[in-house]
């Protein structure tokens, strides 16, 4: 008796209803409540079970809600676009079936709108660090169009805020820290291609064997600094 009601146990264990993790942790946000979100797994497991229209009296037999509520709970759910009534044919036979594709392009549209607001969240504080970094090297606060600057360099140029960072310190250490050779690098980096830092300390390097070539074995001239910013990586990294 105990081996048969082990063996029971473990048989139920195997037989579940397969939800994703995601959809549990955030139906809520996706403006559920609790009893439309048990509407929804009952949906899903009269499905599993070749139940293509489940009715609210389906419902109603494994809910502790009545057939009328479970009526408004379906309704609900297909008017706020959780669930599609859709026409199909199914082994030649025309009939109604209750589709839950809605259910999880909406958890997939506020996912990646989560996402999207940590990104922006993101780029936000190292825009932030970004201005204030300029503030510190120059000694002062920015002008009005030294920000737009920063901010057409952001917004229409596209670079990255650690991409402008590196041409900053490459300015710093060039002795140049003006908005003029900043804008300068920037630009000759873009018209390269050059995206990330490590694209920045390739191409830096490039230069460095282009010019070591080029100049004479016995030299009094003194290197230029060169990219050697770029080996101990941005403050915004």
């Amino acid at each position: 008796m105990q081996m048969k009601r082990a063996q029971a146990v473990q048989w139920m264990q195997q037989r579940h209803l397969q939800i994703p993790a995601l959809l549990i942790s955030h139906y809520k946000e996706l403006g559920l409540n609790d009893a439309q979100f048990t509407a929804l797994l009952h949906v899903i497991q009269w499905k599993e079970e070749g139940v293509e229209l489940p009715s609210p009296h389906h419902l109603a037999e494994r809910m502790t809600a009545d057939e009328q509520e479970c009526s408004r709970l379906l309704n609900g759910l297909c008017a706020a676009g959780f669930l599609q009534i859709e026409e199909m044919v199914i082994q030649q036979r025309r009939t109604e079936c209750i589709l839950t594709d809605p259910l999880y392009e909406k958890l997939y549209d506020y996912l990646c709108s989560e996402d999207q607001q940590q990104e922006d969240e993101e780029r936000r504080m190292l825009e932030g660090r970004l201005f204030s970094s300029f503030e510190e090297e120059f000694a002062r606060p920015l002008t009005p169009m030294e920000m737009e600057m920063i901010s057409m360099w952001l917004d229409e140029d596209g670079h990255s805020p650690q991409l402008i960072e590196g041409a900053l310190r490459e300015a710093v250490i060039s002795s140049k820290i003006n908005f003029r050779y900043v804008d300068r690098i920037l630009h000759e980096w873009k018209r390269s291609g050059i995206q990330t830092l490590d694209q920045a300390k390739e191409h830096g390097e490039s230069v460095r064997r282009h010019h070591k070539k080029k100049a004479p074995q016995q030299s009094s001239v003194k290197p230029a600094p060169g990219y050697n910013w770029l080996e101990g990586g941005s403050s915004l990294c």
